[in-house]
């Protein structure tokens, strides 16, 4: 199956080297994101860009990369193909009018044919264990995280995260305070136990990062708008 897809990407002259990988989604990134929403209809327009980064999504050597480069990989892999997957179908209003937007389909990833949810919950989470995950894999809804507008890189990849984890645990409408009461995103609900790691509460995880700390210790969950996050 790999060798076919390389000989397929050849004949395209789509093939990438890693390097060229992480710089073209930059470039893709930079383009088509603004201030977490996507460019859907620009990009359906003219999708050359993101097909050959799926290509390259296709044929990348996961294998023989060290670990910051696989978890960078995945990260952007995972974004694009979300991007992917509602192109493919667009005009969408959420990506819940895709049929099984999350389980159904099914890209190659380094030879491999997965869905978003096995790339992110049995390839991505369980190599890395990081919470940090949930405020940089965007899965195209509104209440999401903001999609960032660069490409996650090996070199820069800690502080990107650390980066990213910071401004979306202050941004006032993912974590909502009023009064002495505070409402978080249910993704702090679904993947609980992704943040009680060392025994912490999922408000000391929060805490951590905001510059000012939420006003209890108990939160409340506001309804999670699936909504496209359509620029």
């Amino acid at each position: 199956m790999k060798t076919f897809i390389f000989i397929l990407l050849l004949i395209s002259g789509k093939v990438f080297g890693q390097g060229d990988f992480f710089q073209n989604a930059d470039a893709f990134f930079s383009a088509h994101v603004k201030n977490g929403n996507v460019a859907y209809a620009a990009i359906k327009a003219e999708p050359a860009q993101l097909n050959n980064l799926v290509y390259a999504i296709a044929s990348f050597d996961i294998k023989s990369a060290d670990k910051k480069t696989k978890k960078a990989f995945m990260i952007n892999a995972y974004n694009l193909l979300a991007i992917k997957g509602i192109v493919d179908s667009y005009p969408v209003k959420s990506p819940f009018d895709v049929k099984d937007f999350f389980d159904a389909k099914r890209y190659t990833v380094s030879g491999e044919k997965m869905s978003l949810n096995i790339l992110e919950k049995e390839k991505l989470y369980p190599m890395t264990q990081d919470p940090r995950l949930h405020f940089v894999l965007v899965c195209a809804a509104v209440s999401c995280p903001k999609l960032a507008d660069f490409a996650y890189v090996p070199g820069k990849l800690e502080s990107q995260i650390e980066s990213k984890t910071k401004e979306v645990l202050n941004d006032n409408q993912f974590i909502r305070i009023k009064g002495n009461k505070a409402q978080v995103s249910e993704i702090f609900n679904w993947y609980a136990n992704d943040f009680k790691l060392g025994g912490q509460s999922v408000t000391e995880f929060i805490n951590q990062y905001r510059v000012d700390p939420l006003p209890s210790k108990k939160v409340g969950f506001y309804t999670y708008d699936w909504s496209l996050n359509n620029l």
